[in-house]
């Protein structure tokens, strides 16, 4: 808001909504006050502000959230999440144990927050920023925790194996144990063993699934608490009951309790070994910034912690240190080992005036660089949050897995009773152990772990993956959308070509000076950012021209820039400009169809309203561009490039890296149109990758916006894919990396769901009447932790993937 009028219309859109009173909006605060009939209308509140023009502020909070094990439990944290009021987003990660969450500013609080995680029986804590390695010491004590209380159980639970299922191994051996001990001591001895198994390593399973189920939110450890308790339960009653039940039923399930446990143990403890490789990327990167720097201070050279360097400080590295903080060179030559930030391999040859990236590895040379960048505002921290901000999204197809992971749980616990119901109705003699054998197997087997960890898992070593090679995903949905794109369009300076144009003509109109036009012109150019102003700098300067100060400049974005240097208006930009301005360009006719027909972008100079000056530069296409376009039309994917240049000079670049359709001359607001124009009414998915301020609109259009990392700020802003590189090698590896991680996704869904529509009825016993064939709790149990490490182990295949292109070719 920034005026009284605001002011009325905020008003009057909240008026509009039904069910909202005493409205109060204060320009100087920025802040409305109101009051509603229910608290689920603040999201209709904050929809229609967002509509108005006037989003409400909005701020962010990632969580540490614990004691989740399944899907079921995703679905109770965001459902705990979202019944906060002002709450707008919830993303629950299962494999990294991590929530997200966006809120409204003034309804709620980050305490608000953190107490409905923890009053759901989750108990949460602020993630600080980049705080992995952090939770790699979590996760190592994790694994050892998970690793003692595997071992313990497993050792209490092999007497009772031996002592039960010992004749299936030796011969006799039942018999022997009868006439040692007898067979009522050895049942005691199996229940005092199984008990402090489960009320010791498995204490867990039955607090934290009591819990649940008195909520009415029953999770996997409910699942397993039910199964074990009711065997334990069963066996109990037979060992010191034994006239309630009759001598054909009589029997101890012990062995099946305590082997249960051992084998959920064992797969929690696989499985925590391996959810802790998926987030090793963003360790990997966080671990490559060193912790001191060797700073300038006064003639000297001192060694101080990274997080007390500034802005501005000199800085020195020696041959083979790891760069500390992004920067300039100011003395010095060596080639930097860009590879963590890059992909290629081959060092990159850095001199005075280049920069370098904090995390990057010196050469051989010695130098001396000028911080520009510290703290959380280095390329590597952004990456990181990057990384980090797109492992933690949901994809749409995350919706539909959480939704039937919240009645899942429920609904298997009914499938249980039912088949409990079944076999005492049908069963054959000694229907008590059928029963509940049938209704333990049907609880055990029926875990969704492996539901909640199919999607999570996969992004989070995908991402990763897709980070080390170079692309960024900052947005988790681009993971999805990039894979299913008909057509990519590209921007042509900076993308398809190197944006390290050269000047090659300089045609004045009469009356004018060469060197006073050029120096005017590279004056005012020096004040943008444009690729082509920069090679028309670069030529002043290599003259030894002195620029002049530019004042009231002025970025005219799609047609150029004006300003005033020593009284005189000065324009400089593309035809559009000039014709907005009623200049007559007649006198370059000519001059201007040649320069075309050579591929070289054309701008005008006009100096108090006359046109002085014709300008021509040359920008070689990127060596990698004609073969990625090669590979994506190869692949069935339409290349189309749109550019605000003629279309002369277009076709020419066109045509030297394969592209037949070309949209050419046309202003930002063009781009979009012709986005809309190339999705035919939705039919088709669009992708755009740019790299300047004039691309930001149809960046943010397309169905996914790539973004060229050596471009500006806004234009990377805008994109939900970051190409660090600045390659267009980099799409190619960006959409091979999302069908891939989209294909693993559906393979681990496939399982997943597979596994429980094949097995569950198999527990219940539907073999039972044809071959004989009933399933022992204790494979349910085994197959139920090999499903989870499963889906585990195919995720972290993507960790292997090679990038389809090369950086260089």
């Amino acid at each position: 808001m920034s005026c009284g009028s605001c002011v009325g219309r905020v008003e009057n859109v909240l008026k509009s909504i039904s069910g909202v009173h005493d409205i109060s909006v204060n320009l100087a605060s920025e802040s409305a006050t109101l009051s509603l009939e229910a608290s689920s209308q603040i999201n209709d509140v904050t929809k229609a502000l967002i509509t108005a023009g006037y989003p409400a502020r909005s701020s962010h909070i990632k969580l540490n959230v614990t004691s989740m094990s399944c899907g079921s439990c995703v679905t109770h944290v965001e459902k705990a999440l979202m019944s906060v009021p002002g709450t707008i987003e919830a993303s629950v990660n299962l494999a990294n144990e991590s929530a997200s969450v966006e809120y409204l500013e003034g309804v709620s609080t980050k305490s608000d927050i953190i107490a409905a995680s923890s009053g759901a029986g989750y108990p949460a804590e602020i993630l600080e920023a980049t705080s992995d390695l952090n939770n790699a010491e979590h996760i190592a004590k994790e694994l050892l925790s998970q690793k003692r209380k595997m071992l313990v159980a497993a050792s209490l639970a092999l007497p009772v194996i031996l002592l039960e299922m010992g004749s299936h191994l030796i011969p006799n051996f039942h018999m022997f144990i009868e006439k040692l001990i007898g067979n009522q001591i050895s049942w005691f001895i199996q229940f005092t063993l199984t008990t402090i198994l489960l009320f010791g390593p498995a204490r867990h399973f039955f607090i934290k699934g009591g819990a649940a189920l008195l909520r009415f939110t029953p999770d996997m450890n409910s699942l397993v608490a039910l199964g074990t308790g009711a065997a334990w339960s069963y066996s109990t009653i037979a060992t010191f009951f034994p006239l309630i039940l009759t001598d054909e039923v009589r029997s101890v399930y012990f062995e099946s309790a305590a082997v249960i446990i051992v084998l959920i143990l064992l797969g929690r403890w696989l499985e925590a070994r391996a959810k802790g490789q998926t987030g090793q990327a963003v360790r990997s990167l966080i671990k490559l910034q060193p912790k001191t720097a060797l700073l300038f201070n006064d003639g000297k050279i001192n060694e101080v912690e990274i997080n007390l360097l500034k802005v501005g400080d000199v800085i020195f590295v020696r041959p083979g240190e790891s760069i500390p903080v992004d920067g300039i060179v100011i003395d010095g030559s060596s080639n930097v080992d860009e590879s963590m930030l890059t992909g290629e391999s081959m060092p990159a040859p850095k001199s005075i005036g280049d920069t370098i990236t904090g995390a990057t590895i010196n050469g051989s040379g010695s130098l001396t660089f000028r911080a520009t960048n510290v703290g959380s505002d280095t390329i590597l921290s952004n990456i990181i949050k990057m990384v980090e901000n797109a492992q933690a999204a949901k994809l749409p197809i995350q919706g539909l897995v959480n939704q039937v992971t919240m009645w899942f749980v429920p609904a298997v616990i009914f499938v249980s009773m039912i088949t409990v119901a079944i076999w005492f109705v049908i069963g054959p003699n000694n229907v008590i152990t059928f029963a509940l054998v049938a209704g333990v197997s049907v609880l055990i087997i029926a875990c969704p772990c492996a539901m909640g960890l199919a999607t999570p898992t996969s992004i989070m070593v995908g991402t990763g993956r897709a980070a080390e090679i170079g692309v960024l995903f900052r947005k988790g949905e681009a993971l999805q959308n990039l894979s299913n794109i008909d057509i990519i369009t590209l921007d042509k300076t900076g993308t398809i070509t190197k944006g390290k144009p050269t000047l090659t003509d300089l045609i004045l109109s009469d009356g004018f000076d060469q060197k006073e036009v050029l120096q005017i012109v590279a004056s005012i150019e020096s004040y943008s950012e444009h690729p082509i102003g920069a090679a028309i700098v670069q030529e002043a300067k290599s003259m030894g021209l002195k620029l002049s100060p530019v004042q009231h400049f002025k970025s005219i974005t799609g047609y150029g820039i004006e300003g005033n240097i020593n009284g005189h208006r000065v324009l400089v930009g593309s035809e559009r400009l000039m014709k907005r301005e009623a200049l007559d360009l007649q006198f370059f006719g000519s001059e201007e169809i040649h320069l075309t027909q050579d591929g070289k972008t054309i701008l005008y100079a006009s100096i108090d309203n006359q046109i002085a000056a014709v300008i021509a530069v040359a920008d070689p296409i990127k060596p990698s561009s004609s073969k990625a376009i090669e590979i994506l039309r190869k692949k069935g994917i339409g290349v189309v490039m749109i550019t605000g240049d003629k279309y002369e000079t277009a076709r020419v670049i066109g045509r030297e890296a394969g592209i037949e359709q070309i949209i050419a001359d046309v202003s930002p607001e063009g781009k979009v149109a012709e986005l809309e124009r190339l999705r035919e009414n939705g039919k088709k998915t669009v992708a755009f990758v740019g790299d300047g301020i004039n691309d930001a609109p149809a960046l943010a259009n397309a169905d996914v916006g790539i973004a060229i990392g050596t471009g500006t700020d806004v234009a990377i802003e805008s994109a939900d894919v970051v190409l660090v590189s600045g390659d267009l090698c980099g799409v190619v590896n960006a959409r091979e990396i999302s069908r891939a991680t989209l294909r693993n996704i559906r393979q681990n869904l496939i399982w997943a769901f597979g596994y429980n529509v094949l097995l569950i009825p198999v527990a219940a016993g539907v073999l039972y009447p044809i071959w004989g064939l009933l399933l022992s709790p204790v494979f349910a149990a085994g197959a139920m932790a090999l499903s989870s490490v499963s889906v585990l182990s195919n995720a972290l295949r993507l960790r292997t993937l090679k990038p389809v292109m090369l950086e260089k070719i």
